[in-house]
């Protein structure tokens, strides 16, 4: 089949472009020519900027459309405008921060979604990013239909060129061993998907024109932060690494925040959106690889110079330190 993607070149867009490759299909990417140009030649390439012009979209019909990248509503209206009827059925990457909080812990897909408090807002923030995302939802619903439209919302993503950094940085962490500053509870709520994973679901969804909202979350409710370094450290630390837990209130009162400690919730009052039923996704295909997989794949493509590092992300090991000694000495 003929699969249109909408920023395909960089961490999600370019595993489900791989996948969609590898499973046999025509695929078009659509994006702006920034990162990844030369990647996956088997393609074709498409460049432009959707918020400038669509234009390079004029030709060309497609069997399904695949957007990675639509933050703005008015994104998803120009896209659908641009294909004028041609792209397919549509398959929208969104967010749980759709989600309206708080939630229960193992709540549906139709649960309570986000409100905007201003709707005409085209300023993403933290604040408005998982409202926007429902705008979006609600946008494609709109111009597409229900029955050919699937609305993906993925937890945190991690894998191979992961651009953010966040899994990868407790990979790396853990990995140097040590005393190591683990955040909050061990209980606290998290849920992680593979990058790999989510791509070939969604290519598979794409195959089936399934449509429907979907979790694309791993593993299921209870998991908890703790579960999370656990698994990590069996693969990656070195026998003598400790993990110290520190109260969040202790971290926050020190001006930490969830750049210094990556999927630390800190003082995020929606952390409970890290508990979400993927049973409707595992129903149609979604099959997430083991946690120490995933992991030690991270760390065998990880690269570590210097300027792979995304700015802030991560606690330099002297502040590291320091917050031990003081945690130990309250």
């Amino acid at each position: 089949m003929r699969i249109l993607i909408i920023g395909g070149t960089a961490f999600v867009g370019r595993h489900i472009a791989r996948a969609a490759v590898d499973a046999g299909h025509e695929v078009t990417l659509f994006h702006r020519g920034q990162t990844g140009a030369a990647f996956l030649p088997q393609a074709t390439h498409l460049t432009g900027d959707r918020d400038e012009s669509l234009a390079a979209l004029r030709e060309g019909s497609w069997d399904a459309t695949i957007d990675v990248i639509a933050y703005l509503p008015r994104q998803v209206q120009s896209l659908a405008a641009a294909l004028g009827g041609r792209g397919g059925h549509h398959l929208l990457i969104s967010s749980v921060s759709a989600y309206r909080t708080p939630v229960t812990p193992g709540y549906r897909e139709d649960a309570p979604l986000a409100e905007l408090s201003d709707p005409a807002t085209q300023e993403l923030t933290a604040q408005t990013y998982g409202g926007l995302k429902v705008a979006c939802e609600r946008a494609a619903l709109e111009l597409y239909g229900p029955a050919a439209t699937t609305i993906i919302r993925p937890t945190y993503v991690l894998g191979p060129h992961d651009v953010t950094y966040r899994f990868t940085w407790w990979v790396e962490r853990l990995a140097r061993g040590g005393s190591v500053l683990a955040p909050g509870d061990p209980a606290d709520p998290i849920q992680v998907i593979d990058a790999r994973d989510l791509a070939a679901w969604t290519v598979a969804l794409a195959e089936n024109s399934t449509s429907g909202a979907f979790h694309a979350v791993s593993p299921p409710p209870p998991f908890g932060f703790g579960d999370l370094l656990a698994a990590i450290a069996a693969e990656v630390a070195p026998a003598g690494t400790r993990l110290t837990w520190v109260a969040s209130d202790f971290l926050l009162a020190a001006g930490l925040d969830d750049q210094n400690l990556p999927l630390w919730p800190g003082a995020d009052s929606e952390y409970d959106i890290n508990a979400a039923d993927p049973a409707a996704a595992y129903a149609t295909g979604l099959t997430p690889r083991p946690l120490r997989d995933s992991v030690a794949d991270i760390r065998a493509h990880q690269d570590r110079s210097a300027a792979a590092l995304p700015d802030r992300i991560g606690l330099p090991a002297a502040r590291e330190a320091e917050l031990l000694r003081q945690w130990a000495a309250r």
